[in-house]
This record gives structure tokens, C-alpha cells and sequence, in this order.
């Protein structure tokens, strides 16, 4: 059994595969209906309308529908487009046991316990027919595939076949009806549904039957413990055999849908697989702790699924992917029992060599191969256990026809060759790694290189890749020593490059590409299996998913080639064409486009001439390709590519193109956007497009400013004019202050009843008269003139030195992409050789040249109507009246005009503004999934997006400081220039002189650390103080939200670091909580024996004891109290200790009964509910914390944890993520 898909829940009765998506329906014991994604392991939705348990579910085969049936007598039919129940079937008087969609008519059936069986018609919402005939519960009723059939198997012994032929005659011409006889179909039954054949063989009440999807054959279960075997044909029926194994009531059966064999489960915890011709037992599956209820398989996919008592499993009978290997222009694979080779270029197909029966018994399947092209020589190894061989000499002769193939065998893990006429296998149980020769004899054994190796890999002549303890080791069997390791997740299949030069790691979810010596590379992460992969001729490695084929460049960078309707296995990649083979077995060639990883690979080479030749050739498009130029640096190339004006003006922004920028902001035209413009045309010193900015958006203070800094006193007397206009009183005296204009200062003073100030303005400036003029005023007024100091100073505003059109700007010349791309640089005239005294530079920029001719240049502030129109040829042809002669000056003084090449250097007349690179902060965020590393470089927002996915986070109050402290410690700032700011820089972790790439944040918080919080929480417990050490174990959790570890062997020291403080926190709130209850002695014991069953140290579940004997004790519990005595003798306590529980126990057992009753039974296990510290018993519905895992009573779902204070109860998680290698 391959199991593709768990989940734990309560008791699944019910379950059914979507005929399409990768969905499935399971209806719970509790009245819950979970729809899963089996492929992601996600639960997509939930539906909880119905009372009570809900037996029978299943999805309409075209409609977005799915029909459910339960103990509450109803029958709902759902969309799970809109997420809720559509309508109610009401007719049938007991339970619900199964509910089927027809496959073709607007039907339903249903079984029931009230011994009927209904045909619905969803569409009209009303019962059509009631086929009655059982005299026992009906638990089981399937429509035919094809043929107007239903079967219905009953507690009354039988299987019965219901001919329903009238049904469909009816629906094809309804007229029909009119014309038949009104009769009481609910009690009697109706015409159009009769009884075929009646089967009659079980000795007691059976389960479930099901048609063949193919084949005249029924097969049913039964409480008898046995399966049997039907066939009918047009007049009878009949039994073909029972099938003996299961050792409890069968529950359920079905057939494959495309395997020859049956498959049942039972209530002895056991799935069993039949073979049909066979009629033997071939394969058994067992659970320890749960019994099975329900079978499903899919209609079309090799999948079935299974439900228990605690969840369900989603898994396969055997594996799939075929066994295959190419070398050079020839595929090797496995097909129907022959060995095969395809030609990729002829794309010819002969079978090489028959393969008679199978090693590894009648279910094992070849698993993996290995050519050997010296000797022509194939070994493949077989599934079953893993441990067996069998190696092929291929004929020389590889043309049609029968060919058997003398094989040799034996036993062993990954058999591979790694020489000419040597292979190696893997003893697991000796942990040796053993070379035998094609005569299948060993000459050499060598001690694997690790001591827990599970699996060996190809990896070149006389070497090998050792899988163990989730690292790759490189083993040279010559010098029996290990050359290099390389961490990584559970391997499954290595891929090597055609020269052997780089090598792909596959596990389950992840990629690792690395060189020949394992150098790292890459590691691209997937939520969707990885299937296979083949290396393409550029270094580019493609891969599958289940529904995908995807690329992953050297860099890390990946992305979609196209989706797959079924899975694929590569072979190889040849130019844009893939070869693969699909699941079964049949060579495929798929066409698709690498022009978008080829772009992506051209950019990050630098191959820039590719870029540009790409560009104009308009192969590409899309917002990814927009958004991957963004985040590579390159947005003036994006810019090329946006049509949308909004789109366009944030990347013009990015790339420093005011030009572009203004365009778009003039088409968008509102007050947001003239913002940015101002302040990016601010930062490159423009400031007639500021000015226009600042316009446009009536923002009269920082025009004001504007034109006091760059000395414009024309405007800025109009700007005072605007502002009185406006009786804009600050605006007037800002502006007046600006131009110094002293009597217009004490005109505003005056004009708003400030006469103080007013007269201290004018006598301090000199203003007798008008001075004179505001005392007369006060006087008037009564009020008192200030004095005047005279030492006042007329305070005017400094004359700008500078006062051109624009400021200085800084000297960068465009980039190549921006000038080729705005015509500026001639893309084919571009020169390979020295360019600008570049050197080296040029050889990875293609061939352009640069046009530097006068071609007429429309200034774009002009065309804005914000500058004014000044032609430099009339300026230059009135060079006589300026005195503008021409200049010659001397070769000496020309050092910089001309290069050593000859060639005139040029420099741009526009600014454009470096592009900013990605900062190593954002680099943590990109495929990291650990919260706590997003957080480091300071995106709290996705930070919390994921603690809110992970762990069911809602109250992220408690967690702000830690945000802020490691936001904190993962930053460094270094002084700069004076009166320049300081600059930030990241700080990584785990440097070492082979670190390459960016190092992972530097965290305030590890493993280490938090285990020495929790020894001084112990201490605290052991002390009594448990108010203090409550608070340490909650601020661990805190923690554990927000770390990072690098070995991916810590998560499992995490994860129990994680339990022990939830154990101790929970415990500890039970314990403060029972010396806060003073006056209630039962209730004080009742918290003291919930204290007793927390997972804590001996020392402190010995004291726990000893509390809780003394205070039952005293309460004259002898009955528990005895109990708490011999817990505590367990231990082993010290003497003094023991000497006192024995003479407890003694007295106790004297008197064996209890005088209070409490809430509490010691022999019936129980979590204690964290918010009302009652006991929840076992098999009584519950909720968790995802974030602590603390167990609450279902009243408590949807409130904040009261323990680690963070989560939401019941709200549903992925889990903890600490470490980004899982």
C-alpha cells in the first residue's frame, strides 16, 4: 500500500472521490462533511447542516453538486461552488445509509433502515419510485454503470438486482405516465421498478454489495466475514465463489477500476486485496487501533480510499511510475512484462528481453533501472521489500519478435553499476556496501560510508550517492572514503546532467541541485509531489509534478512550462520537445515554449544581445515576466513590456525615468500620482517637474518653499498674492517671510488683531511709522506697548547660489536596454569592441552601436506646457552678439574626450538614477516559509500572514516585542558620511568562508537558549513559584513561534520542546487555579487529581501526588486517595516519602470508599480543558489550540487560548514551520 494522503478526525462513514479534481468527500460520525484536496493535503471546506451521523456521500459526475444522506432521516443535495446545502429530500422514516447520483439521468438512491429503497429526481425535488422487497435494514443500494440495474444489499441475507428499465422509459417519454395507473408508490411500490434477481448465499446481514464497472459480476460483504463473488446474465444470477480471510463483519467492498482484484475492508482492522482469478487472498493492510467502515475507489485514477475510526487514508495498490533509463539516444523501460528500448530519434520501440514472472512475488513491480552500455547489460530492481535484483544481458540482436532473456538474480537495495563490469548493491542489515561482478558473484565489500544508509545511487564510475539521515553523501569506493555531503530532504531519484556535471536531487516535495561534488546549488521547495526530471542542453532542469511540468534555472528562479491533465515521467528534453512516458507505459512527446526560462536565463548571464533579440521579437508577455524583471533589477526592460499607465508609472518610478513617468501621470491625472512624481522629481533635483507636480495638486506651502530654494522671488511674490486671494492667512505671512517683506509681515500681523507682535515687528525693523501708528492702537485698546530691545536684525532669507533650470545632475548614462529600447542606441549597430572604455564589460552586451547624430529631441517639460520652448540652433546662430566664436582647445587638455581606442566617449543628457538592488533583508523573505525569518527583515504583515496559516495566530499583541526585538537584532547601522544617513545592513547567521549566497537572519532566540529558559522554569516549578514559571513556559512558546533553526533535525527537538511547556503551562494553570478556589474543598480536589495527569518531570509529578493524596485523604477519598499512593510508589520516591504514602495506602485500604463525590475517574483516560478545567474524556468531541495544542470543550471554539494566549481553538492550522530545509 502507497499512502498518498492521511487524516485524523473522527469516524469517517462515508466517502467519495470527485470524478475530475483531485478532491474527496468524507462524511464523519460527528455530522461533519469534509471536502479535502488529497493532492495539496488541504481541507478545502466543511459542511456541518445535518443532526447526527451523515453514513452516505457522493459527487455528481458533471455538475458542481454533491448529494449526502444521515441519521437524521434527510437526504441534502450540495454546491460546493456556492458552499451550501441546495435543498432537503424528506421521505424516508429511519436512518440514511447510502446516497448515489445516477450517471446519466437526474437521479439518486438512497438506502435506508426503514427498509426501502428511493429513487429520487433532483431536479423535480421529488421521490419517483420506492423499491421495497427487504425485510431487514437496507444498507446498501448502487446504480448500475451502464445497464438500468441498482443493487441493494440488506440485513436480511440478500443481495437483490432491481430491474429499473421502466424508470428510464418513463423519463425518455414522460407522456407514458399519464397514461398509467395512480398507485401508491410509498406503500406499495411501483410498476417501473421490479426485482431481478434475488441473492441468497450469506449467513448473516450483508454489508455492501457493487457491480463491475465492466464485467457481468457483483461482489458483496457480509457480517459472515466473508466476500462472494456474483455473475448474471440476462436471466439469471448466480454464486461464483466466497472469499474467507477477514476474521470480523466485512463493512465494505469494491473492485478496481483498473486492476483485476477486489478489494474489502473490515471491523478487524484489516484491508484486504483479492485476486479475481486467482479468488486468493494477495495482499492484507492492517491498523493497530482502528477499525474500517467504508471503501471508495476512483472511477478513473489508480487511487482508493478508506475510512476508520479515527480518519481516513487516501493510497494506492502498487506504484505507478515505470521503470526507466535513457542513455544517450535510447530509452530503456519496463512494459507489460517486457523489457523495452525506444529510439528517441526514429522514435522505433522493440522489445528487448521478456520478463517471465516477477522477483519480488505477484504484486511487485520493477522500481528502478540500471544500463550498463560496455557490456549492454540492464539490472532492475522490484518494490516488493526492496531487496530484490535481476540483472539482464541484453541480445546484440534488438529486433522484433519473442526474445527471452537469461537473467540473473539476487537479493539487495538499488543495485547500480559503477564500472564496466561491476555492479553495487546495498546490505542493509550488515549496513555494507557489496560489488559483484556480471557473473552476479561478489568481489568486494566495503562499510557504507554513514551508519544508517537506506538506499545508494549512481553517481559516476567507481562512485556512488549514499542516502541516510536526510543528507546525500558522495562515496568513492576505490579509496572507500567520503569525498562530500550535502544536506537534504528524503531523496527518492537522482538525475545527472549528459556530462555528468550537475546533479538533481528529488525527494517528495523538494529539488536539490548541486555540482559534481555536491556543491549546493538550489533547492526549489513544491506543495505538489515531484514526479521526475531530465536535464535540458542549457543547464536548465525540468521537472513534473502531479499536475505540472516546471522549470528551475541554476539561480533558484522557477516557474510553470505547462499543466499536465495526468502524470508524466520524463526521459528527455530535446530542444522544445519533451519526451516522457505516462502511467502506462506509453512514449509521449509533448511540444512546449522554453522562451521564457531561456529569457530568464539570457538575463541572469548576462547575454544581454539574447535579451534585446527576445524582446523585439515579442515572444514574451505576461505580468510574471513584468514582475520577475521588477524583482531582478531590471525595470526599465519591464517597462517595455506594460501597456496599463499605472503599471507603467511605478516602474518608470523604479527605474528613474521622469520622462515616462510624467506622460503616464498625465493620462492617470489624480492628486496620488502627482505626489510621487513630485517627490521622485524632487530626489534627481528636477524641479520644474516638481513645480508642475506641486501644481496640479494645489499644494501651495511646498510650492512656496520650492521657489524660496531655488531663488524664484518673481513667483514666489505671486504665490503671496494667491495666498491673500485665498485668505490664507499662514500661507501670506510664510510667504512674506520668504521674501523679507517686512511691512507686508506687519500688514498680516495686523489685519488678525496681533498688534503686539505687529509693533515688535515694525519698531524692531525700523518702521517708525507705522510703529507709531499700532501704539496709538494699543493705547486706544488699553493695552501695554512691549518693550523693544534693539538688538533685533532684519531677518532675510538666504539667496540661492544656483539658480538654473534645473540643479546639477548627476552624471549616469543610460542603460543599454533603455537606450536601445527608446531608439537612443542603434541595437545592431552596437559594437563588440571597447565601448566608453569598458573593457571586458562589452563582450556580454551584444553588438550595438551608439547614435549620437542630431536627430531633433522634443524636451518633454515642454511638451508638459511647464518649461519654455527654447531652440539651442536659434541661440547658436546669434553667436555674434554673445561673443560666441569658436573655441579651439589644446590636445593636452582634451584627456578625457577621447579613449585609448579612438573612440569618442559620450555621457547622457537625461538623469537616470541607478537601480536600487534587492536588499539581503527581502532575499530571507522570497522562499522562505518560516515566519520568524520574515519577521527579521521586517515584513510584519507576512509575517503574521503565516503564524495566521501555521498556527491559528489571531491575538498577535502577545507577540510585538518579540517582532520588534528580533527585527532589531537581525540589523546592524553603519555610520556614513557626515551628515549622511546611517545605513542599514542585515546580519545572517552560520558564516563560514564556503558560505556563498545570502546567510538565513540572525535570530535573538535558539534551541540552546530555550532550553536553558525551560531548566529555569523547572527550578521555578520545584520552588513553588509557579505564578513566575507560568510565565517563562508561555514566553518558550512565544518563542517557538517565531524560530528558525538550520538542521533539520532540531524540528523534532522543537516540536518536544513545544509539548513540555504546553504540558506545564496547562498544568500550572490548574494549580494556581485551585489555590484560588478557598471556600470549594471538592472542587480543590477535583484540580488537585487533574494536576496529577500532566506530562511533567518525576520530581514534579511527586509532588503533584503527594498534594493530591493528602487533600483526598482528608477529604476521606480513600478510594483515590489509595490510587494517588500507588502512583506515587511507582516513582520510586525517597524513603521518608515512601514510608508515609504506604502508611497512607494502608489506611486507605482499611476503609475502601469514598465519602465526596468528584468529577473525576482515574481509570478512564481524559485532557483537561484548559478554559473550565473539566475533564474531557476520551471519545468525547473536542477542540485544540493550534498554536499550544491545549484541549478546550467544544463551547470553547472560536475564543483566544487562554493558555499561550495567541491562537484560535478549533481553527484549522498546517502546523509549525522552524526550519526551511523542511
Amino acid at each position: 500500500m502507497l499512502t498518498k494522503f492521511e487524516t485524523k478526525s473522527n469516524r469517517v462513514k462515508g466517502l467519495a472521490f470527485h470524478p475530475k479534481r483531485p478532491w474527496i468527500l468524507a462524511s464523519l460520525h460527528s455530522g461533519v462533511i469534509q471536502l479535502w484536496d488529497y493532492r495539496m493535503g488541504t481541507l478545502i471546506d466543511r459542511f456541518d447542516e445535518h443532526e447526527g451521523p451523515v453514513r452516505g456521500v457522493h459527487f455528481h459526475s458533471s455538475q458542481p453538486l454533491f448529494v449526502s444522506g444521515g441519521d437524521d432521516y434527510k437526504i441534502k443535495v450540495w454546491s460546493y461552488k456556492l458552499r451550501r446545502c441546495m435543498f432537503t429530500l424528506l421521505g424516508h422514516l429511519d436512518y440514511i445509509r447510502t446516497v448515489e447520483f445516477h450517471q446519466e439521468y437526474p437521479w439518486i438512491v438512497s438506502a435506508s433502515d426503514d427498509q426501502t429503497i428511493r429513487i429520487w429526481n433532483w431536479q423535480s425535488r421529488s421521490s419517483i419510485a420506492v423499491l421495497t422487497g427487504h425485510n431487514h435494514y437496507v444498507m446498501c443500494a448502487r446504480f448500475h454503470h451502464k445497464d438500468d440495474l441498482v443493487v441493494s444489499a440488506s440485513l436480511d441475507q440478500t443481495v437483490r438486482v432491481w430491474d429499473i428499465s421502466g424508470l428510464r422509459r418513463k423519463a425518455v417519454s414522460p407522456a407514458d405516465e399519464l397514461r398509467m395507473p395512480q398507485m401508491n408508490n410509498d406503500l406499495f411500490g411501483g410498476g417501473d421498478t421490479v426485482v431481478k434477481y434475488i441473492l441468497e448465499g450469506h449467513d448473516r446481514g450483508v454489508n455492501w454489495a457493487a457491480f463491475h464497472p465492466t464485467l457481468p459480476l457483483i461482489v458483496s460483504g457480509a457480517d459472515d466475514r466473508q466476500v462472494k463473488l456474483w455473475r448474471m446474465n440476462d436471466t439469471k444470477a448466480w454464486e461464483v465463489d466466497s472469499l474467507r480471510g477477514h476474521v470480523n463483519n466485512v463493512s465494505c467492498v469494491a473492485f478496481h477500476a483498473r486492476q483485476d482484484v477486489i478489494v474489502s475492508n473490515s471491523e478487524d482492522k484489516s484491508i484486504r486485496v483479492w485476486d479475481m482469478s486467482k479468488r486468493a487472498d494477495a495482499q492484507t493492510f492492517r491498523r493497530e487501533n482502528d477499525r474500517f467502515w467504508i471503501l471508495a475507489a476512483h472511477p478513473e485514477v489508480n487511487l482508493l480510499a478508506a475510512g476508520h475510526d479515527s480518519g481516513m487514508i487516501v493510497f494506492k495498490l502498487e506504484r505507478e511510475r515505470p521503470a526507466y533509463t535513457s542513455h544517450q539516444g535510447s530509452l530503456f523501460y519496463v512494459k507489460d512484462r517486457y523489457l523495452r528500448r525506444y529510439d528517441f530519434q526514429s522514435q522505433r520501440d522493440n522489445p528487448l528481453v521478456s520478463i517471465r514472472r516477477t522477483v519480488g512475488g505477484p504484486n511487485s513491480s520493477p522500481r528502478s533501472m540500471s544500463y550498463n552500455p560496455a557490456e549492454n547489460a540492464v539490472l532492475i530492481t522490484y518494490d516488493a521489500g526492496g531487496e530484490n535484483y535481476e540483472l539482464f544481458m541484453l541480445p546484440k540482436d534488438s529486433g522484433r519478435g519473442e526474445v527471452s532473456g537469461d537473467s540473473r538474480r539476487g537479493n539487495g537495495i538499488g543495485a547500480v553499476f559503477v564500472a564496466r563490469n561491476r555492479f553495487a548493491t546495498l546490505d542493509k542489515q550488515s549496513n555494507n556496501i557489496i560489488i559483484k561482478n556480471l557473473d552476479n558473484e561478489m568481489t568486494k565489500k566495503c562499510a557504507c560510508p554513514t551508519p544508517g544508509t537506506d538506499m545508494i545511487f549512481y553517481a559516476g564510475t567507481g562512485s556512488l550517492l549514499c542516502r541516510s539521515d536526510e543528507k546525500m553523501v558522495l562515496f568513492d569506493l576505490q579509496q572507500r572514503a567520503a569525498i562530500a555531503e550535502l544536506a537534504a530532504p528524503h531523496i527518492k531519484y537522482v538525475v545527472w546532467a549528459s556530462d555528468m556535471s550537475r546533479v538533481a536531487l528529488l525527494s517528495k516535495h523538494a529539488i536539490v541541485l548541486a555540482d559534481r561534488k555536491l556543491g549546493h546549488s538550489v533547492t526549489v521547495h513544491e506543495t505538489i509531489r515531484v514526479k521526475s526530471g531530465a536535464w535540458d542542453d542549457h543547464g536548465v532542469f525540468i521537472y513534473t509534478t502531479l499536475n505540472h511540468i516546471k522549470y528551475a534555472l541554476p539561480n533558484g528562479d522557477s516557474g510553470i512550462i505547462r499543466t499536465l491533465d495526468n502524470p508524466v515521467y520524463l526521459t528527455k528534453v530535446f530542444g522544445n520537445v519533451i519526451f516522457c512516458l505516462d502511467r502506462d507505459g506509453r512514449n509521449r512527446q509533448l511540444q512546449f515554449d522554453p522562451s521564457e526560462y531561456m529569457f530568464k536565463l539570457a538575463l541572469n548571464a548576462k547575454r544581454f544581445d539574447q535579451v534585446l533579440s527576445m524582446i523585439k521579437s515579442g515572444q514574451l508577455c505576461g505580468q510574471s515576466i513584468i514582475a520577475y524583471l521588477q524583482q531582478k533589477g531590471y525595470p526599465e526592460i519591464a517597462l517595455h513590456f506594460v501597456q496599463d499607465e499605472r503599471t507603467r508609472f511605478e516602474l518608470a518610478l523604479e527605474c528613474g525615468n521622469i520622462e515616462v513617468a510624467l506622460t503616464s501621470a498625465q493620462e492617470i491625472d489624480d492628486k496620488d500620482t502627482w505626489h510621487k512624481l513630485g517627490v521622485a522629481a524632487l530626489n534627481q533635483g528636477n524641479h520644474q517637474i516638481v513645480e508642475f507636480a506641486y501644481q496640479k495638486t494645489k499644494n501651495f506651502e511646498r510650492l512656496s518653499f520650492l521657489y524660496l530654494i531655488t531663488g524664484n522671488l518673481e513667483k514666489l511674490s505671486k504665490m503671496l498674492k494667491i495666498s491673500e486671494m485665498r485668505a490664507d492667512v499662514m500661507g501670506q505671512f510664510h510667504n512674506a517671510l520668504y521674501l523679507g517683506d517686512v511691512a507686508e509681515r506687519v500688514k498680516v500681523l495686523e489685519n488678525v488683531g496681533h498688534y503686539p507682535l505687529a509693533y515688535l515687528t515694525a519698531k524692531t525693523h525700523g518702521l517708525e511709522d507705522d510703529a507709531a501708528r499700532i501704539a496709538e492702537t494699543l493705547n486706544e485698546n488699553g493695552a501695554a506697548i512691549p518693550d523693544v530691545s534693539g538688538l533685533g536684525k532684519l531677518l532675510q532669507p538666504p539667496a540661492p547660489l544656483f539658480r538654473g533650470d534645473n540643479w546639477p545632475l548627476l552624471p549616469v548614462s543610460k542603460g543599454f536596454f533603455e537606450g536601445v529600447l527608446s531608439g537612443e542606441i542603434a541595437g545592431d549597430e552596437y559594437a563588440e569592441d571597447d565601448v566608453m572604455g569598458m573593457g571586458g564589460v562589452g563582450l556580454g552586451w551584444g553588438d550595438a552601436d551608439i547614435d549620437i547624430g542630431d536627430d531633433e529631441r522634443v524636451d518633454p517639460l515642454a511638451k508638459a506646457g511647464i518649461a519654455p520652448d527654447v531652440e539651442f540652433d536659434d541661440v547658436d546662430n546669434e553667436n555674434d552678439g554673445w561673443g560666441m566664436d569658436e573655441l579651439e582647445l589644446p590636445e593636452e587638455l582634451m584627456g578625457g574626450a577621447v579613449d585609448d581606442t579612438g573612440a569618442e566617449t559620450f555621457h547622457s543628457d537625461v538623469f537616470i538614477a541607478p537601480t536600487a538592488g534587492v536588499p539581503p533583508s527581502r532575499r530571507w523573505t522570497e522562499k522562505s516559509a518560516v515566519a520568524g525569518e520574515h519577521v527579521a527583515a521586517g515584513d510584519f504583515d507576512s509575517a503574521m500572514k503565516l503564524l495566521s496559516r501555521q498556527l491559528g495566530i489571531v491575538n498577535f499583541a502577545p507577540l510585538k516585542q518579540h517582532f520588534v526585538d528580533l527585527a532589531y537584532a537581525s540589523h546592524v547601522t553603519l555610520e556614513g558620511m557626515p551628515a549622511s544617513p546611517k545605513i542599514p545592513m542585515p546580519l545572517g547567521r552560520g558564516w563560514s568562508s564556503r558560505a556563498t549566497g545570502v546567510l538565513p537572519p540572525a535570530m535573538i532566540c535558539s534551541p540552546e537558549i530555550l532550553q536553558e529558559r525551560l531548566k529555569s522554569a523547572f527550578k521555578l516549578t520545584t520552588e513553588g513559584k509557579f505564578v513566575e514559571a507560568l510565565k517563562v513556559f508561555v514566553g518558550i512558546i512565544h518563542a517557538i513561534t517565531l524560530l528558525s533553526v538550520e538542521d533539520p533535525s532540531e524540528v523534532e527537538d522543537v516540536e518536544q520542546l513545544l509539548k513540555v511547556a504546553r504540558e506545564y503551562a496547562c498544568a500550572l494553570r490548574i494549580e494556581i487555579a485551585r489555590k484560588e478556589v478557598k471556600d470549594d474543598a471538592t472542587r480543590q480536589a477535583e484540580l488537585a487529581a487533574y494536576f496529577t495527569h500532566s506530562e511533567m518531570q518525576p520530581i514534579h509529578l511527586s509532588l503533584s501526588l503527594r498534594s493530591a493524596m493528602s487533600i483526598f485523604f482528608k477529604l476521606k477519598n480513600y478510594v483515590t486517595a489509595a490510587t494517588f499512593c500507588r502512583r506515587l510508589l511507582e516513582l520510586n520516591p525517597p524513603v521518608k516519602v515512601a514510608t508515609q504514602a504506604k502508611q497512607v495506602l494502608q489506611a486507605c485500604e482499611r476503609a475502601p470508599k469514598d465519602e465526596v463525590e468528584v468529577n473525576y475517574d482515574p481509570h478512564n483516560p481524559f485532557a483537561v480543558c484548559s478554559a473550565t478545567f473539566v475533564p474531557i474524556y476520551k471519545g468525547t468531541k473536542d477542540c485544540v489550540c493550534p498554536t499550544c495544542g491545549a484541549h478546550y470543550v467544544v463551547e470553547e471554539a472560536g475564543n483566544v487560548c487562554g493558555v499561550c494566549n495567541l491562537g484560535k481553538i478549533g481553527a484549522d492550522a498546517t502546523g509549525l514551520v522552524c526550519s526551511a530545509a523542511r
